[in-house]
């Protein structure tokens, strides 16, 4: 693998320059843990001074040369030494010589593990710290002695000592994008992260290990989870570990393969002053969670390697007791019973089907589909019938393994026997067939089988997932019909009828009816207790329904909020896609109406990597990637990605219809060809308003006010034979619509067709106080456009305030701020870019070698094309156009 970029460490980097430039002139010393990049940090500042300014000797203390007098200098000092000189005057003897050499320039001795200096070479660099003019810096690692004549640089002022910390998570994921060529997901960024402890070594022998299992799609690299440590950096981990006596091995490889382990668990197991010793040594440490004192090893990858190095026969032993250690004291907190079975399972000593079910409920409820998976499957092989079945083929279709899952079902087939288990039987095939292998045949299936039960309940649970099917392919009527019909039927289950409220939700919330949607969901969220071990699912029906209510409403900070909770945390830590991938596309969406196109791409780009291998949200993602792409004004991508949104778009979520169409409006539009992109958009209003979406049409009426057409008209032709303007039909939703949005929007419909300039202004101000920067900027850079007609040479404070409304953006490029692009010349840009920075007439003529009235003629067009009254107002304009700076856009 190649040199890994230099990314990160900015402070760092600054502040040891200073030590060496700056005016106070102190030395300055890193420490640290090995790999942290203390020695990259140092080489890095010495290649940033000037040779020519300083006289710099770059010293690499050994081992090897700790044993020699002055080894450590022998890069620096002369082979031959002076006889007879006694050990003081050897010193100021090379102190001289280092004088000599540096013939007057200031002197910079950089060591690196200056602790491995020998007694003699570490008296000459306090020596030379002490002298006028010299510099020492260099790194230190932790938990070695250091030679007291280095010790002696900070404690007697010469030079400062400070702590090299773990790079952070952010700084991590931007070397990982370095050395990768390209961004990588955040889920795999994260593992990294954890497992490396911010550690740039060890995150290199990392993504060495994980070579083979690191795929990129989209342009953006995940990775499987699967790790083979190669020797290099197994070594490196021994080599920290460093000999353990069999006690103090057995406690670490007793938390390696239990942590979080209870400290009075693990003083049952082990001898306590073992693990006394262990934590002595660095090995495990002490963490407080609650009410309990939990052991857990002080660095990820010390698990790693200790169990590759256990043999199978002492790991099964050392498993078998933790699970008998823990079942005698008693299962105290939930997670106990999961801990347990999976001991259970990988010791070979799990018999209990019962344990085993219960463990694969409890993690598939935390979202943990691999080892749901294998709790499942065990729990089938051991006789676990149709219950395990049941459960194992829903983790296999959330894992994004349909065939596979129905295979499971089918196998069961014939123990079905009473309606209990035919209904749930029922409904779990026909989630894996309708949302796995899109056979929209299935909603039929399901109805005439679901009417062949007799029990209520059992009906209950059918009608409620067929009621999301009928939402999903747009049978509303049908699905608010059978989700009323569960929730009016006191036997149905609690998750039944919590899901058919899920549904209700999703629908109210496309209809712009947020208040109850989010009463609807605040409900189903009191109950998650009572659902979420029957119907873990559940949750993705729930975010589904308060995601569109909070990008529909345009409550970014509610967006926030969700992407930062808990279940965001449990589903991308436990693979479960369809999760990572939603929320991914909700963060995407927030960034880009802030005008953080950058962000909302990766993000997007990230969702569709996610989602590659499903159908369900694939679409969605691949559309808010062309809405991303087309702000960017990159009409290639947009173009691809929406292309790539209609091949994996599944016709069983016909519900999403309404954000493909509208980011196929956004897309004709960042082409250019408005008429085509206004023509579509009024279609799709149309076709939104026949379907009751109200909430949908606000935003695509919204487009259209973007695009300059709040006059275009929309709808059915009224009783005068005129249509309604899409100003017009804003008025009208914005007193059916909830929320603080639907009102603000028409008066950006009604401020457009009437051209007033401060009305839009005061639109952009609504806008921008709820963080939709993009919309505040599009109003203002309207109100700038109707004020050059208007008032012309009263744009300057609008132009400072869009100005301000783009700095807080990306670059990014939209119809309504196109508006803004005069068509200058090359010539006309670079002197308009000359005179906004404050160059004479005459300075740019003789610059530019041109006459000054040239310089003026150029000046006079610009002006009239920007629609400036002069110098004055000429910074500011440039400013207001894409690009912040007013660098030729073209």
């Amino acid at each position: 693998m190649s040199r890994w970029e230099f990314v990160g460490r900015t402070d760092e980097l600054n502040r040891l320059l200073s030590a060496v430039g700056g005016p106070e002139g102190r030395g300055l010393l890193f420490s640290g843990d090995a790999g942290v990049g203390k020695s990259r940090l140092l080489r890095e500042g010495v290649a940033a001074l000037s040779p020519e300014r300083y006289a710099i000797w770059s010293i690499a203390a050994s081992a090897t040369t700790a044993a020699l007098p002055f080894g450590g200098l022998v890069q620096v000092l002369p082979a031959s030494q002076p006889q007879g000189l006694s050990p003081a005057g050897i010193l100021r003897w090379a102190v001289d010589v280092l004088q000599e050499q540096a013939a007057g320039r200031p002197i910079v001795l950089a060591i690196d593990d200056a602790h491995l200096l020998d007694p003699p070479s570490a008296a000459l660099v306090h020596l030379v710290a002490r002298s006028e003019n010299a510099y020492v810096i260099g790194t230190l690692r932790n938990g070695e002695q250091v030679p007291l004549p280095i010790r002696a640089l900070w404690t007697d002022d010469l030079a400062d000592l400070v702590e090299l910390r773990p790079l952070c998570r952010s700084e991590t994921t931007g070397l990982l994008a370095a050395i990768l060529g390209g961004p990588v997901d955040a889920g795999s960024s994260d593992r990294l992260f954890q497992l490396s402890a911010g550690n740039p070594l060890l995150l290199r022998e990392l993504v060495l290990a994980a070579d083979d299992e690191l795929n990129r799609r989209y342009g953006i690299w995940t990775w499987t989870g699967r790790l083979e440590l190669a020797p290099s950096l197994t070594e490196l981990i021994d080599t920290r570990i460093g000999q353990l006596t069999p006690g103090v091995r057995a406690v670490v490889e007793l938390v390696a393969f239990g942590e979080p382990l209870g400290l009075q668990l693990l003083e049952r197991a082990a001898d306590p002053a073992d693990v006394e010793t262990a934590e002595e040594r660095g090995l495990i440490a002490l963490v407080h969670d609650d009410r309990r004192l939990n052991v857990r090893l002080a660095h990820p990858l010390y698990g790693e390697v200790m169990r590759r190095h256990c043999p199978v026969s002492r790991t099964r032993r050392l498993q078998a007791t933790l699970a008998g250690l823990l079942e005698q004291v008693g299962k105290r907190r939930r997670e106990d019973l999961l801990r347990v079975a999976v001991w259970r399972l990988d010791s070979g000593t799990a018999q209990d089907v019962a344990l085993l079910l219960e463990a694969a409920v409890q993690a598939f409820g935390r979202y943990d589909v691999p080892l749901a998976t294998r709790l499942a499957r065990a729990a089938l092989e051991a006789g676990g019938g149709t219950d395990a079945a049941e459960l194992l083929a829903t983790i296999l279709m959330f894992g994004d393994r349909p065939d596979e899952a129905i295979g499971v079902l089918d196998q069961v087939a014939g123990e079905i026997h009473d309606d209990r288990r035919r209904s749930r039987w029922l409904t779990v095939r026909g989630m894996v067939s309708y949302w796995g292998l899109n056979r929209e045949s299935t909603v039929e299936e399901i109805a005439a089988r679901g009417e062949e039960l007799s029990d209520p309940a059992d009906r209950a649970r059918v009608r409620a997932f067929e009621a999301t099917m009928r939402l999903h392919r747009l049978d509303v009527d049908v699905a608010v019909r059978l989700a009323q019909e569960v929730l009016d039927r006191p036997a149905a289950p609690m998750a039944a009828r919590e899901l058919a409220r899920c549904t209700l939700a999703h629908l109210q919330a496309a209809q712009g009816q947020y208040q109850l949607s989010a009463t609807a969901i605040a409900r189903v969220q009191a109950e998650a207790a009572c659902w979420r071990g029957d119907m873990p699912y559940l949750q993705l029906a729930m975010e589904l329904a308060r995601g569109t209510r909070l990008t529909l409403s345009g409550d970014l900070p509610g967006i926030d909020a969700i992407v930062a909770d808990e279940f965001a945390d449990l589903a991308g830590a436990g693979d479960f896609r369809l999760g990572t991938g939603y929320l991914a596309i909700l963060q995407a969406y927030a960034a880009r109406l802030r005008g953080r196109g950058d962000e909302a791409l990766r993000t997007s780009l990230e969702a569709c990597a996610v989602l590659a291998t499903s159908r369900v949200y694939a679409g969605l993602a691949h559309a808010e990637r062309a809405q991303a792409a087309a702000l960017r004004g990159d009409v290639t991508h947009a173009a691809d990605a929406m292309a790539e949104a209609d091949r994996t778009h599944a016709p069983g979520m016909a519900v999403l219809y309404p954000w493909l169409e509208q980011a196929r409006g956004a897309v004709q539009a960042a082409t250019g060809d408005l008429p085509a992109a206004t023509k579509h958009l009024c279609a799709l209003a149309d076709r939104l308003r026949e379907d009751g979406l109200a909430g949908h049409e606000l935003l695509v009426l919204l487009d259209l006010v973007r695009l300059d057409q709040a006059a275009a008209p929309v709808g059915p032709t009224c009783t005068d034979g005129g249509r309604r303007t899409v100003a017009q039909r804003l008025a009208e939703l914005s007193e059916q619509v909830d929320g603080v949005l639907p009102p603000l929007v028409a008066r950006f419909g009604r401020a457009a067709v009437d051209g007033s300039p401060d009305a839009l202004l005061a639109v952009a101000d609504g806008f921008a106080d709820r963080e939709l920067i993009v919309y505040a900027a599009e109003a203002t850079a309207l109100a700038l456009h109707r004020t050059r007609h208007v008032r012309a040479g009263a744009t300057g404070p609008i132009r400072e305030r869009l100005a301000d409304l783009l700095r807080r953006c990306d670059e990014i490029s939209t119809p309504a701020l196109r508006l803004l692009r005069p068509t200058l010349s090359e010539r006309e840009w670079e002197i308009a870019r000359l005179a906004a920075d404050g160059v004479t007439s005459r300075a740019i003529a003789e610059r530019l070698f041109l006459s000054t009235r040239t310089v003026e003629n150029h000046l006079q067009r610009v002006y009239s094309k920007l629609g400036v009254a002069g110098r004055g107002e000429l910074r500011a304009a440039l400013r207001s156009m894409p690009g912040h700076d007013g660098a030729d856009p073209g």
